[in-house]
């Protein structure tokens, strides 16, 4: 056997380093912690919060996804206002809930205008009420494009209105 080849029962173990510990040294580390664990559980809270404050807003939303598929029948078109009425109802505003439900005509109109993010057309509030009041024959008379034109801008209005917090 030769002398200059190393053989297995000379090898040694390595020493490992002494362990260090990942907790933090400072005291400035455990603030910016504790300061990184308040803001996550702020925006948590944040989170949740308007999740909970949009639930009519889901709920809304899941109605006019049903109505919507039955489009072409009458109950669906005669609901739709009452939806949309509920919907400010349940809109967590500064407004007194009373006024909001007695609101009709150009008054109605303003405050769905004053909501919106986007421009609504001039006269949504008299498609709405053509919708919740003409003869049965009037409203199964509308065109879909028109019924679809409803639908959607219902659904924007749903989807995007202001609610003051």
């Amino acid at each position: 056997m030769n002398p200059n080849i190393p053989s297995i029962d000379q090898l040694q173990e390595i020493a490992l380093p002494a362990p260090v510990s990942y907790a933090p040294q400072t005291w400035g580390w455990w603030v910016l912690l504790g300061v990184v664990l308040m803001a996550v559980l702020l925006v948590g809270a944040r989170r949740y919060w308007q999740w909970r404050r949009d639930r009519y807003r889901r709920e809304a939303l899941v109605r006019l996804a049903q109505l919507q598929s039955s489009a072409g029948q009458l109950g669906a078109l005669r609901e739709l206002p009452e939806l949309l009425k509920r919907v400010a109802l349940s809109m967590p505003t500064a407004i007194p809930q009373g006024t909001v439900g007695a609101l009709g005509g150009e008054d109605w109109q303003a405050f769905l205008v004053r909501h919106s993010a986007q421009p609504l057309p001039a006269d949504f509030s008299q498609q709405l009420a053509l919708l919740a009041y003409a003869p049965d024959a009037t409203v199964q008379a509308l065109p879909a494009d028109q019924r679809e034109q409803l639908f959607n801008t219902c659904k924007h209005w749903v989807e995007h209105h202001h609610v003051a917090a």
